[in-house]
C-alpha cells in the first residue's frame, strides 16, 4: 500500500522507478517501517526513470541533467558521418554501442516490470551468475570455502558419533539448523556406516569422504535447494528406512540407491525451476529437450562425480550391480520432478491393494514415492525446523518471479511476491499435494501416521489459522480505510465556494525529478505485520541502487 501512496504523491506511473532519500541524503527502502519525518527533516522522493512513452520525457530528462537534447543529437549525427567518411565503414565499437542502446531501448519498451538494477543487467548471462536479488555470496562455492569445510570434515571424520545422536538421526524431528556443513558430512558418513553399506559394498572410507565432499562442492549457495536441503532429504529418507524396517523388506542395493539418490537429487541447482528453464530457453532446457531439464542435470552431475575413481563409491561393485544402481538412481531423481507427481502417485495407488515387495516394479514405484516424500517432507518436521525452510523457499521463489518479470517471461503464479503470502503458499500445497501423498504411503506403512501425518495436519491447522488471521486483518484495514475516506468530506466556505486545495510540489513541469518534501506520519504496525512474511516491494540490491519490484 505504501508503494502506491508514494507513486501517487510523485504522480509516477505504475512502472516508473522511484528513489527515496532520508534527510542525510542516503537511499532508504520505502516500507511501512519508515521513521516519521518532520518539517525540518524531510524525506526526498525522486522519479529517476519514467514511462518512455511519455512525450516530454526526453526533454525533461535532458533539462534535469543540464543538456540541450536537440544540439546533442545534431552533434552526434555529425560525428557519426565524419567517422563513416574517414573510416569507410561503421567501426565495430560504434556498432557495439548502437547495439547496446537498442537493447536498452527494448528493455524500457517491452518489459512490464522493470527494476533500476535491471536496466544494467545483461539478460544473456542466464542463470550461471548469482541473482542480484538475494545473493551475498557467489552462486558457486569458492575454492577457499570448499577447502575450509573439507579440512574441518576430514578432522572430524574419524570421530565417534554418540549413540544418542545416531538414534536422533533416525527420527523426522531431527533439527538440521544446529549443524554446520562439515558436521553434516560426518552425519552422512554415519548413515552409510550404520546401514552397513561400507562393509556390504566394500566402500573405502577415503572414497566415501571424497564423494561426500564433491557432493557438497556441487551444491550452490542458494536459499533453499542447497547442501542443507540435500541433507534434510537424505536424513528423512534414512529415517523412513528405519521407521518402516525396510532393511527386512528390501535388499541393500535398493537401500543404497535410495540414500544415494537423496544425496544427489538436487546437485548444481541454481534456484530456478523447470518452468523458468523452459521459458527462458536455457542451456539445460535445450540440452534435455524441455523434459525434466533440472532432474536430468542433477543425474548427470551425480554420475560425473561417480566417474572419478577417487570419488566413485561404487567402484568395487560388479558391472551388473553398477547398472542396476545407475538405473535406480536415475529413476529416483527423475521422480522428483513435480510435473510427474500425479502420474507417480496414481501408479502407487493402483498397486497398493496388491503390493508385493518381491515384485521389482512395485519396489521401483515405492522407491520413487519414498524420495518424493523425503523431498517435500519439511512440514513433517517440528515447526521451529520447518518454518525457516519455508522462508528460504519463498525467498528462492520470489527471486525467480522477480527475474521472470525482469526478463519479460511468464510469471510462475505461486512464486509471485505480489500475490503469494506465507500461509497461502502452504495451505493448498499441504491439502492437495502433501497429505494425499503421505496418506497413501501411510496406507502401506501404518506406523508412519504418528511420525509424518500428524505433524503435517498440525502444520495445515497452523497455516489455515494464519491465513484466516490475514484475511481478517485485510478486511479490518479495508473497513478502516473506507471509514477514513467517508470522513474526509471537504467543507464549503461561507461564501459557498470550494476552498482551493493546497498545492503539491510534485508536478512534472520542467523536470523529470519531482521532489516531494512533505511531512509523512508513521503508519501503525499491526500484529500481522510481525507474524506474516509480507512480500517486499523494495530491495536494496547493491550500494547506490534501490530496486523496485
Amino acid at each position: 500500500m505504501c508503494v502506491y501512496l508514494f507513486r501517487s504523491a510523485a504522480e509516477a506511473g505504475p512502472h516508473d522507478i522511484l528513489k527515496l532519500y532520508n534527510p542525510k541524503g542516503n537511499i532508504i527502502n520505502i516500507s511501512p517501517s519508515l521513521e516519521p519525518n518532520s518539517p525540518n527533516l524531510c524525506y526526498k522522493l525522486e522519479v529517476v526513470a519514467a514511462d518512455c512513452n511519455s512525450e516530454p520525457l526526453g526533454a525533461e530528462l535532458a533539462g534535469a541533467l543540464g543538456f540541450d537534447l536537440s544540439s546533442m543529437e545534431k552533434r552526434l549525427q555529425g560525428l557519426e558521418k565524419k567517422i563513416l567518411i574517414e573510416a569507410g565503414e561503421t567501426p565495430a565499437v560504434v556498432y557495439e554501442m548502437k547495439k547496446q542502446v537498442d537493447s536498452f531501448r527494448e528493455k524500457l519498451e517491452s518489459v512490464e516490470h522493470l527494476s533500476w538494477l535491471g536496466l544494467f543487467k545483461d539478460l544473456s548471462e542466464g542463470t550461471l551468475k548469482p541473482s542480484p536479488f538475494y545473493h551475498k555470496r557467489t552462486l558457486r562455492k569458492t575454492r577457499e570455502e570448499c577447502e575450509h569445510v573439507r579440512e574441518k570434515f576430514l578432522q572430524m571424520s574419524s570421530l565417534e558419533v554418540s549413540e544418542e545422536v545416531r538414534q536422533y538421526l533416525k527420527t523426522p524431528t531431527f533439527d538440521n539448523w544446529q549443524w554446520e556443513d562439515a558436521e553434516i558430512m560426518v552425519l552422512l558418513q554415519v548413515m552409510y556406516t550404520d546401514l552397513e553399506f561400507i562393509t556390504t559394498f566394500n566402500i573405502e572410507p577415503e572414497v566415501l569422504q571424497q564423494f561426500l565432499f564433491e557432493v557438497y562442492r556441487r551444491y550452490n549457495n542458494i536459499p533453499f535447494h542447497n547442501f542443507k536441503h540435500c541433507f534434510c532429504v537424505t536424513q528423512m529418507m534414512y529415517g523412513l528406512i528405519w521407521l518402516t524396517d525396510l532393511r527386512s523388506k528390501m535388499d541393500s542395493v535398493d537401500l543404497l540407491i535410495m540414500l544415494t539418490s537423496a544425496v544427489c537429487h538436487d546437485l548444481d541447482h541454481t534456484g530456478y525451476n523447470n518452468a523458468y528453464q523452459i521459458n527462458a530457453r536455457t542451456e539445460l532446457a535445450l540440452r534435455y529437450n524441455d523434459i525434466s531439464p533440472l532432474e536430468n542435470h542433477h543425474c548427470a552431475v551425480a554420475f560425473e562425480i561417480l566417474e572419478r575413481t577417487e570419488s566413485n563409491v561404487f567402484r568395487n561393485l560388479s558391472l551388473d550391480q553398477y547398472k542396476r544402481i545407475r538405473e535406480g538412481i536415475i529413476k529416483c531423481i527423475l521422480a522428483t520432478d513435480m510435473s510427474r507427481h500425479n502420474e507417480i502417485l496414481n501408479k502407487f495407488k493402483s498397486i497398493l491393494p496388491t503390493f508385493d515387495f518381491t515384485n521389482k516394479d512395485h519396489r521401483d514405484v515405492l522407491m520413487m514415492i519414498l524420495i518424493k516424500v523425503s523431498d517435500i517432507s519439511n512440514e513433517a518436521r517440528p515447526m521451529e525446523v520447518a518454518e525457516p525452510w519455508l522462508d528460504c523457499l519463498l525467498q528462492e521463489f520470489f527471486n525467480q518471479s522477480d527475474v521472470e518479470k525482469l526478463e519479460g517471461l511468464p510469471v510462475t503464479p505461486f512464486m509471485d511476491r505480489d500475490k503469494v503470502t506465507k500461509p497461502s503458499s502452504q495451505t493448498g500445497f499441504i491439502r492437495f499435494v502433501l497429505m494425499p501423498l503421505f496418506i497413501e504411503l501411510a496406507n502401506l506403512f501404518p506406523c508412519l501416521e504418528q511420525h509424518i501425518i500428524d505433524p503435517v495436519r498440525k502444520a495445515l491447522d497452523y497455516y489455515t489459522e494464519m491465513e484466516k488471521a490475514l484475511e481478517t486483518e485485510q478486511q479490518n484495514r479495508a473497513q478502516s480505510e473506507n471509514a477514513a475516506k467517508n470522513k474526509e468530506v471537504t467543507p464549503r466556505s461561507r461564501c459557498g465556494k470550494q476552498p482551493k486545495p493546497p498545492e503539491i510540489n510534485s508536478k512534472r513541469s520542467g523536470s523529470i525529478v519531482p521532489k516531494i518534501e512533505t511531512v509523512r506520519s508513521k503508519p501503525q504496525k499491526t500484529m500481522m505485520d510481525f507474524i506474516l512474511h509480507v512480500p517486499a516491494y523494495f530491495h536494496l540490491c547493491c550500494p547506490g541502487y534501490l530496486c523496485v519490484i
